[in-house]
């Protein structure tokens, strides 16, 4: 699986159109969930591959951006 997946997710939300509270209710697919919890267990265990490693960081790139995303959302909402 390619950290593509969890992208396409992000872009699928904004290309919706969405509004604060979809933002801030975002949560990845139970597949991108399984597979980020693989390769954090495969980094725990130290048997992860270059690819995995490169896999993993932009799972990990995604997830910031979306917690940025996040609280600027709720500041949005608290602003309304």
């Amino acid at each position: 699986m390619s950290a593509t997946r969890a992208y396409d997710e992000i872009i699928d939300l904004i290309a919706a159109g969405v509004s604060s509270a979809d933002v801030v209710g975002f949560k990845p697919s139970d597949t991108t969930q399984r597979r980020v919890s693989e390769l954090l267990e495969a980094e725990k265990e130290e048997r992860l591959s270059a690819d995995d490693a490169a896999e993993l960081a932009h799972y990990l790139e995604a997830e910031h951006i979306m917690r940025l995303a996040k609280v600027r959302a709720r500041a949005r909402m608290l602003a309304a």
